[in-house]
């Protein structure tokens, strides 16, 4: 992943605060450990942090295209599955494209779309981009907000990034836990109501939203809303449809210059996408897909069949093996250290959140990201 932070006054000069946003992007560095860049005028300043993923030379943020008619600047965190069909869209409206970076593809087809290029994007994103010819921002979220969007205003100034220790960074953002941040904490944690925080004046961009950002303020926009319909296909068609579905979200995701893998805990989800990964690699002539599983110290002493759970997770996980010919590895991790990263956890979260279960979660990635940088997981 990638991290963004950025604020804007199209009222204010804010050039000088050249300081401030570096101190708010240096709060994201564990999000971008490869790189870090900067772009910075009288109302805009725009700030980076990337995890190299796809072209490493190609795809260096913040990325910035000039034309005749103005110049935009963007800031992005994600990946876009259906680039290749933008590329030939573009290129057949006389765009030319010079990386294999989803970054360039994202900013030109905002650049032809305007603010309508949400209703193409098949991914994962959040993203912000400067168009110095209108003066404004454009804010937007992946359709089911995978990727975070944290904004605030003071006065004329909107203040947003990847996350929220980074608002904490602009000066006069303040940390204020009120009785609506607390009954968010105590009611509905780890969940939260969309488009707040715990935190007061902190919000989110909500999921299949953007945003558009002038002297006028803020304003926002939903562009998706998930449909319900009645089911009328039949049990083979489910299937077909459903194993469609399946391999083609599965398969774009696949898409990476650094080492991938898969996380694999035995349940059907991760079994599903790894056996679907596994078989594409398969089919490309790829060395055997590298997977990742989690377990603890004397767990296979201390674990009690029950109803819910009448096998360890190392039962199936090895059956997934054996059947897929995978490369696979099991992380051991001791409860100290669980304990111990109880508040690393938290604050990676910014939140209180699910206790053990998240820092289990910041072990396991930390042990993973020794030998891998990109995981497909449920």
């Amino acid at each position: 992943m990638c991290g963004f932070a950025g604020f804007a006054n199209f009222t204010d000069e804010i050039s000088q605060n050249e300081n401030i946003l570096k101190n708010m992007n240096e709060t994201l560095s564990k999000r971008g450990p490869d790189e870090d860049g900067y772009y910075i005028d009288k109302h805009v300043a725009l700030a980076h942090k990337r995890l190299i993923v796809i072209d490493p030379k190609g795809g260096k943020q913040p990325m910035i295209q000039k034309y005749s008619f103005g110049t935009y600047v963007i800031i992005y965190n994600g990946q876009i599955y259906n680039t290749k069909d933008l590329k030939e869209t573009l290129e057949k409206n006389n765009f030319t494209i010079t990386t294999h970076s989803d970054t360039e593809i994202l900013l030109k087809s905002y650049i032809h779309y305007g603010k309508n290029v949400v209703n193409y994007l098949n991914g994962i994103f959040s993203f912000v981009i400067l168009d110095t010819n209108k003066k404004e921002l454009f804010l937007a979220r992946d359709h089911f907000g995978v990727k975070p969007l944290f904004y605030t205003i003071l006065g004329n100034t909107l203040i947003f990034a990847s996350e929220i220790k980074a608002l904490f960074k602009y000066p006069n953002v303040d940390k204020i836990l009120d009785n609506q941040g607390i009954s968010e904490l105590f009611g509905i944690g780890p969940a939260h109501t969309p488009g707040i925080t715990i935190f007061k004046n902190i919000y989110e961009i909500k999921p299949a939203h953007f945003g558009i950002f002038n002297h006028n303020g803020l304003k926002l926009q939903r562009y998706w809303k998930l449909e319900s319909n009645v089911h009328t296909d039949s049990l083979g068609q489910t299937c077909e449809k459903l194993k469609y579905l399946l391999n083609d979200s599965i398969t774009k995701q696949l898409v990476s210059d650094v080492p991938l893998c898969t996380f694999l805990s035995g349940g059907l989800d991760s079994s599903i996408i790894t056996k679907f990964a596994a078989d594409f690699y398969k089919e490309k002539g790829l060395p055997p897909l590298n997977t990742y599983s989690i377990d603890y110290v004397d767990n296979d002493k201390n674990f009690v069949k029950n109803d819910f759970q009448p096998n360890s997770d190392n039962y199936y996980i090895n059956l997934m093996n054996k059947h897929l010919h995978t490369n696979h590895h099991t992380i051991i991790i001791d409860t100290p250290e669980l304990a111990n990263s109880l508040k690393d956890a938290m604050i990676a979260r910014d939140t209180p959140g699910m206790a053990d279960i998240d820092s289990s979660l910041l072990l396991f990635c930390k042990n993973v990201k020794k030998e891998m940088t990109v995981s497909l997981t449920r």
